[in-house]
């Protein structure tokens, strides 16, 4: 039960003849689950540029009423959870900077690794930076200087500085004429175009959408055409779609954050074409292959927990079965600011079928333990609904490490792994035994062959290096070697 913050959901479509604002509401919409604190977009007709945003879920932020003001022929869209900057409404996104005839717009998932740098670089000062997208935008409103935003401005402003960025970054940005999407040189998080078809008879010309997964594009009718790749700048203008490779060819090399399958993203999403829910579910027959164990029903943790249940009920050959529902009306339990409140939250988002778990030998199968708050809520519930024993199958391995890259877990001695031993696990969530999939299993069962990961929460490997504060005041650089995640 993954207790971490994922980043953040990008978003962007030029449309000519198209309702860009209804279009981005609904691709907001089916980007949800990669932020709950806030949502917006920016919205332009060619001569001005609109910016709406404000806390809370997408359906909070837009009704009918602010989206029917959001006229315009391209747009960019955001939700957001806090990594770097805190969470309120002024670092929600998109952000917005005014140079040229009307400034430009600029949308963030991910978090960056040399933001002290960056903002020194800049002579800005300390403390002063409030979220590595806001320096961002900083560095490309000075770097965008003609006052008559001449045709190709915000494109020589990213070229001019996106070399000097390091970290994760899958960036949308929109300025009065067109849209750019980029990925970082790592591909640490993911981001797609498609293409909305010509509408016969009408004279509206085809489209093109930029988004975090892929199911943003099946909601507002797009055609998947490609995953960007990583390094990849593309601009989208009444020319069509022009790629570009701003980033030096060394520092190329494909990380994608193997948690985009184990967890963050959703299960129709494909990602290095291979379909999400199709590899968590092999994650379940290999781990069920690893670790069996006696029991009388496999159970999957909703929701990301359950395809991997299938997997291992189906390996096993021992029965699957509903032991917890969901309330759909609550989102994902890490969005409550506190551990207290994130375990008290675990009542209100699962109820146990206690006739399905009195008396039984359950194998309960998650995606992951990272704090093990929510965890051992949920094992307590179960045996107070009457389970007689409560075998834990983790579909990843033990999450041993902070992530820098864009997840929010910056203290290691948070990390329940990192802290304890199996044996001391077993006894902290009270649990009758626990098995993780190894790493090696967790590839294969991706299916991606070449493909290339960043594991670094699993493996201590940290392949953009990461400059950190101790606590003594001393700056500490961590930086792995390139080596993929099965290695």
């Amino acid at each position: 039960m993954m207790e971490a913050k994922e980043a953040c959901g990008v978003f962007g479509v030029y449309a000519p003849g198209r309702d860009v604002a209804h279009l981005t509401f609904d691709g907001l919409y089916a980007l949800q689950h990669r932020g709950q604190e806030s949502a917006g977009m920016a919205v332009s007709d060619g001569e001005n540029l609109t910016v709406m945003k404000d806390m809370g879920l997408v359906t909070t932020v837009f009704d009918e009423r602010k989206l029917s003001g959001l006229g315009g022929h391209l747009a960019i869209g955001h939700t957001r959870y806090s990594t770097a900057g805190s969470s309120s409404w002024s670092n929600a996104q998109p952000v917005y900077r005014s140079v040229g005839q009307a400034g430009f717009g600029l949308a963030h998932n991910g978090n960056l690794t040399n933001t002290a740098e960056l903002a020194e670089r800049a002579g800005m000062l300390p403390g002063l930076v409030a979220s590595d997208s806001d320096l961002v935008a900083d560095l490309l409103g000075a770097a965008h200087t003609r006052p008559d935003d001449h045709v190709g401005e915000l494109e020589a402003a990213l070229c001019a500085v996106l070399p000097e960025i390091e970290g994760a970054f899958s960036f949308v940005l929109l300025d009065t004429d067109r849209i750019i999407g980029v990925r970082d040189p790592n591909g640490f998080r993911p981001l797609c175009l498609g293409r909305l078809d010509p509408v016969a008879g009408t004279g509206i010309p085809e489209g093109w959408v930029l988004a975090s997964e892929s199911p943003a594009l099946d909601v507002v009718g797009a055609t998947f055409v490609r995953e960007l790749e990583p390094g990849e700048l593309v601009v989208i203008d009444a020319d069509g779609v022009r790629s570009e490779r701003p980033f030096p060819e060394a520092r190329i090399d494909p990380r994608l954050c193997i948690f985009e399958f184990v967890y963050f993203a959703r299960p129709d999403t494909r990602l290095y074409g291979v379909e999400v829910h199709g590899a968590r579910r092999r994650m379940g027959e290999l781990l069920a292959d690893q670790a069996p164990v006696d029991a009388d029903m496999v159970m999957g943790v909703p929701d990301s927990g359950v395809p991997a249940a299938e997997g291992y009920a189906r390996s096993s050959g021992i029965p699957y079965g509903q032991g917890l529902v969901k309330n759909r009306y609550i989102g994902r339990t890490f969005i409550a600011p506190t551990q207290t409140e994130r375990a008290n939250g675990v009542r209100r988002k699962l109820n146990p079928l206690r006739e399905n778990i009195a008396g039984k030998r359950l194998v309960v199968v998650d995606d992951s333990i990272v704090r093990g708050t929510t965890t051992r809520a949920m094992v307590r519930m179960l045996r107070e609904a009457g389970a007689a024993q409560v075998h834990l199958r983790i579909s990843s391995p033990p999450f041993r490490w902070p992530c820098f890259y864009g997840i929010d877990t910056p203290d290691q001695d948070e990390l329940l792994a990192a802290v304890k031993s199996i044996d001391e696990i077993v006894a902290f969530l009270g649990v009758d035994s626990l098995e993780y999939l190894t790493l090696d299993h967790l590839v294969t069962a991706i299916g991606a062959p070449g493909a290339g990961f960043c594991s670094a929460c699993l493996t201590g490997e940290y392949p953009v290096r990461v400059e950190l504060q101790t606590r003594s005041g001393a700056t500490a650089v961590l930086a792995g070697a390139s080596t993929t995640a099965g290695g």
